[in-house]
């Protein structure tokens, strides 16, 4: 088993032919987390189709070419499949010990954001455009926290020199968060900072750190929120989405208009949904960026209960065998970094879903596998070829 280095698995000579390495006991495709690969694939398979019926007839998004947005869609996942591919080639052990360059990246790509290259798109100044490509780099911090936290996390557990972190090893995974978070808020970009907290909290609760850590964070991230407000860092948009969220009636023609829709729309399915292309809210385009944002409206309306619950349990079966892999590994770091992601991909379809039912404020994060959108699509993959670089290298009597 290679601990560095391209994934290899012992026993595999010249003299043994391709064939017999993929389909060995000990492949690789033998040892992949099939259910978790295939439950994200049709996820995104229905996100395409969502993502078609949103902007077929938006003629200032695809102009002439209803399969325009779709086409990008499609090539973002097939991007998105050659990292995770790539990830687990790699191995989540040889990322381990590339961290620091990973990290060093995206604090870079983050900063950037702050210069005249950052770009405002969809209200939130939280992009690079260059060359004509958009990138946020906020989505990848998600994936270098969760790495770099459980790197330090679980050095010296992993080396059997003590149980569990200590207090300074955890001041240094958390001063380690906390520089790439304080460069997002500032964009501001507040969604994306929820859900990075929500990451450290999962990692920190699966990283066995004292009781202490988790509740003074939450403390402290309470605290942190009405700092936030009282100093005006959030821009007046963000604020005014967070008082519709207080109360519903306010503005419903203004502020609290995108989540009046929504919820007109995922009422209006029914059962069994409109059938696709055929929902009046979606084809009157009076949900905006149902393509991004506000995608799970599509299917609420156009797939209707039970088209909306599908979604849900692939969702929720993705995060059941996440949950397995975490808890059968033999190593703390593969541990963290599968809670790390668990709690990313829970919470960000939690908030995702929520804000359009009006149990959340609207935050402006894109659903996991679902929505348009490169960045998100390429770093939900590469954290599924985490998850499967964690169970192909755990060892056969695990």
């Amino acid at each position: 088993m290679a601990g560095t280095g391209g994934f290899s698995v012992s026993g595999y000579g010249p003299e043994r032919s391709t064939m017999s390495r993929l389909f060995a006991r000990d492949s690789i495709l033998r040892r992949l987390d099939w259910v978790i690969l295939l439950c994200a694939l049709a996820l995104s398979v229905i996100g395409s189709a969502l993502v078609y019926s949103a902007t077929r007839n938006r003629t200032e998004l695809v102009g002439d070419d209803p399969y325009a947005f779709v086409i990008k869609h499609v090539i973002n996942i097939g991007i998105g499949l050659g990292l995770m591919a790539g990830t687990i080639w790699l191995g989540h052990r040889t990322l381990r010990t590339a961290v620091p360059i990973l990290y060093g990246i995206s604090v870079f790509l983050v900063l950037l954001v702050l210069t005249p290259l950052g770009a405002t798109i969809n209200g939130a100044h939280a992009w690079l455009v260059i060359a004509g490509f958009s990138l946020q780099p906020s989505e990848f911090v998600k994936i270098t926290i969760i790495l770099g936290m459980a790197m330090l996390l679980a050095a010296r557990v992993d080396a059997g020199d003590r149980e569990h972190p200590d207090h300074r090893t955890v001041v240094q995974a958390l001063g380690l968060a906390a520089v790439p978070i304080m460069i997002v808020l500032l964009m501001p970009d507040l969604g994306s900072v929820m859900v990075m907290v929500m990451i450290i909290l999962g990692v920190l609760l699966a990283s066995g750190a004292s009781n202490r850590w988790v509740f003074g964070l939450l403390g402290a991230g309470a605290l942190g929120g009405v700092a936030i407000w009282q100093l005006g860092v959030l821009d007046d948009y963000q604020i005014a989405r967070f008082a519709a969220f207080a109360n519903p009636a306010l503005d419903p023609a203004g502020v609290g208009y995108n989540t009046n829709q929504a919820r007109i729309a995922i009422g209006s399915g029914g059962l069994t949904g409109t059938g696709l292309t055929k929902g009046s809210q979606t084809t009157g385009q009076f949900v905006p960026e149902q393509q991004t944002d506000f995608v799970f409206t599509v299917a609420g309306e156009e797939l209707g209960f039970v088209g909306a619950g599908a979604i849900l349990l692939l969702l929720g079966v993705v995060l059941w065998r996440a949950c397995r892999i975490a808890r059968e590994t033999t190593e703390l770091y593969g541990t963290i970094v599968a809670a790390g992601i668990i709690a990313w991909f829970a919470f960000q379809a939690f908030e995702n879903i929520g804000m359009t039912l009006g149990i959340m404020p609207v935050a402006g994060l894109p659903l996991p596998f679902v929505s348009y959108g490169g960045s998100s699509m390429f770093a939900v993959w590469v954290a599924v070829g985490l998850l499967q670089s964690i169970k192909v290298e755990r060892p056969l009597s695990a």
